[in-house]
């Protein structure tokens, strides 16, 4: 079906851009969905119509055709992702891979950084470059981390939104819904500076004669902004200048760190589902592990049966001195 080849395409540009996927893998992605595809086809049905009921029975088909668990586990994980990606882009108003166990293979977290791997980043975007450059890239990664923003909503951002000093940015995301996402003090102080540097070299391109810009971040590209493809290796530069793997960082690695230090530090899964712009709570929950861990040490911080063990363990050494 052509709409299936479209959204395959779609999909596997957005992949290559926002996470970097290498080549091989975008292959295995395409020939693992490819195959879904052929099955549906031969069932009569599209991407655009399947239900849950249909990949469930794919899987099953995997099974009777022999597939070892880690194949099949790989092909519903490209399942699982691609309809994501057709929920966030508005392709379908529902994701019917969402409720789907994996055949052995659990939901794990995101690779993500740590909060002074973020710190090399953007201390590296403060240094690295020219002025002008380091005033955007400095920005741009304030930005991405403060907010937890897509990488195509960060880079499309239009200039309007971020007049005022706002504290509050208003994000369009995929599929067109809105979200308003509080900005940090940092983040607040490097647009601000950034502003004026975009707002003088666009002062300069009008006495050229040349269009002003509606974006945060223009180019004179065909997009008329900075594309995921050049931040995407923007943040590999920044990240061999901090000190940082390149092979840990992607744009969509700094949206999971944003998450994660989040939850980490105590804030609500709700609320970070509506920072993320996730429609389901369901998509959010893959950073519960760190929630689970947070709990676990507020029981044995403050429960009295852990106050007991602990008193108990440690009573032969302190027994003496009460």
């Amino acid at each position: 079906m052509s709409s299936d080849r479209h959204w395959l395409s779609a999909f596997l540009d957005a992949h290559a851009a926002e996470l970097g996927a290498a080549q091989n893998t975008l292959a295995a992605y395409a020939r693992d969905l490819g195959d879904f595809t052929d099955w549906l086809g031969n069932q009569r049905a599209t991407l655009a119509v399947a239900s849950q009921q249909d990949i469930e029975s794919y899987l099953v088909h995997c099974d009777a055709q022999g597939l070892a668990k880690s194949t099949r586990a790989r092909r519903l994980s490209a399942i699982k992702q691609l309809y994501r990606f057709t929920f966030d882009e508005g392709l379908r108003e529902d994701n019917p891979a969402i409720r789907i166990k994996g055949p052995g293979r659990d939901r794990t977290l995101p690779k993500t950084l740590s909060e002074q791997e973020v710190d090399r980043l953007l201390s590296a975007a403060r240094t690295h470059g020219r002025e002008t450059d380091r005033l955007r890239n400095t920005c741009l990664m304030e930005l991405l981390y403060a907010t937890g923003m897509r990488v195509s909503e960060l880079v499309g951002l239009p200039v309007a939104a971020a007049r005022g000093d706002p504290n509050l940015l208003l994000i369009k995301g995929k599929g067109g819904k809105e979200r308003m996402v509080p900005l940090s003090p940092p983040a607040r102080a490097a647009l601000t500076e950034w502003l004026k540097a975009r707002d003088a070299a666009e002062d300069l391109a009008r006495q050229d004669g040349k269009a002003t810009s509606p974006f945060l971040f223009p180019s004179r590209g065909k997009a008329g902004h900075l594309t995921r493809h050049r931040f995407y290796m923007l943040i590999k530069e920044l990240a061999v200048a901090g000190g940082v793997s390149p092979a840990k960082v992607t744009p969509h690695t700094l949206r999971h760190a944003f998450a994660t230090h989040l939850l980490a530090n105590g804030a609500d899964l709700r609320a970070i589902q509506t920072l993320l712009g996730h429609a389901d709570v369901g998509t959010t929950e893959i950073y519960t592990h760190v929630l689970e861990d947070r709990l676990r040490d507020l029981v044995q911080e403050h429960h009295p049966l852990a106050k007991s063990t602990r008193r108990n363990s440690g009573g032969n050494t302190s027994s003496d001195g009460q």
